[in-house]
């Protein structure tokens, strides 16, 4: 059984009559990398500080490794905060940055030594030690950073939007680095981002926040293919939203289109269909195949990238669709065509007071 490290027991918190945060609670397992996910303003980062101690929650109870943590000052909570602007000490080194937590502990000099060595070498940065933050490059202070949040040996390791100063390249190999480390060590990290690529690509779970509610938590692959309200699934990448009729315990209805869906449904309820563009193949003919479903639509756009080309369609009920078809080749569709998916790539989502 995963040991439990974190716990957020009924989290609300208000900055004067803007209620921000309603109602979270979550836990968190051992080295597990959790990110928080959503929009600017939907209360990512004020839940984090609340976990690190810059903000105190208004109701309910924050427990590190069992213990109640959140009126305890931040200094006094084994977690580790990396900032978006990194904060790092210009006047200082390298060395001296990483090492600046462990002397205000006023640990022997020869440890402090050896554990910034451990964290430099960890995060590729020996050799560095003298230089000057202005002296790196904006993934060499990303490194530095996180660093210096290692080195203090936390429970949770909390980053705030670390790699939104990098360029779209280097972005992307300082994830790879940062996951590898996290899964290499086993350290419990909470990454806030808006970016859905990172959040995909380097979590075990993800949480989904709109307006300080929990959306959904799940995994990557549940978050994208089985979203619970049609906000996950319309912020998580791009997808295909169809209002539908229930027909049956197993049967929905588009327009003139019957879809045979794997849950059940309830003829009291409003339901829509989620089809990811990936999910969606194109055909010149009608296609009446048992498993599928068939919409006619006509090309209003085209847009060629390289290994796919995306297509925005609109069918006969005027819904624009969106569909991605890879390998194409170098013939594209025009005109009317017909929209091609098989009922189990259909997700659907029943409409609840979050979709409100």
């Amino acid at each position: 059984m995963a040991e439990l490290v974190l716990q957020l027991n009924e989290i609300n918190k208000y900055f004067n009559n803007n209620h921000v945060i309603k109602n979270v609670n979550m836990t968190f397992e051992k080295g597990e990398f959790i990110t928080f996910l959503g929009p600017s303003g939907c209360g990512k980062t004020t839940l984090l500080r609340m976990i690190a101690g810059f903000y105190e929650p208004d109701e309910g109870e924050i427990l590190l490794k069992g213990k109640r943590i959140d009126k305890v000052p931040p200094y006094n909570r084994n977690t580790a905060m990396v900032f978006q602007e990194y904060a790092l000490f210009p006047h200082m080194s390298v060395f001296d940055n990483v090492a600046y937590g462990l002397s205000v502990k006023k640990l022997p000099q020869d440890e402090v030594a050896k554990k910034v060595k451990v964290a430099l070498e960890m995060m590729q940065l020996v050799g560095m030690e003298q230089r000057y933050p202005n002296q790196l490059s904006g993934g060499q202070q990303q490194r530095v950073a996180v660093a210096r949040a290692l080195v203090m040996d936390p429970d949770v390791l909390l980053l705030d939007e670390p790699l939104s100063n990098l360029d779209a390249k280097l972005r992307e190999t300082v994830r790879v680095e940062l996951r590898h480390i996290q899964q290499e060590i086993g350290l419990t990290t909470i990454y806030v981002t808006h970016d859905q690529s990172e959040a995909l690509s380097m979590s075990d779970k993800i949480v989904v926040m709109k307006e300080g509610v929990i959306h959904q938590i799940g995994s990557p692959q549940e978050i994208y293919f089985e979203p619970n309200t049609t906000f996950v699934a319309d912020f998580i990448g791009t997808t295909n939203l169809l209002k539908v009729e229930v027909l049956g315990e197993h049967k929905v209805k588009y327009g003139a289109t019957e879809i045979v869906v794997e849950q059940t449904v309830d003829s009291g309820k409003e339901y829509s269909l989620s089809i990811r563009p990936e999910c969606i193949k194109l055909t010149g003919n009608a296609v009446d195949q048992e498993g599928e479903a068939c919409v006619k639509g006509k090309i209003t756009e085209k847009m060629f990238l390289g290994e796919k080309v995306r297509y925005f369609l609109r069918d006969t009920q005027d819904k624009e669709w969106v569909v991605d078809i890879f390998d194409p080749g170098k013939t594209l569709f025009t005109g009317e065509v017909y929209i091609v998916f098989a009922d189990n790539k259909a997700w659907l989502i029943e409409h609840n007071k979050l979709d409100d």
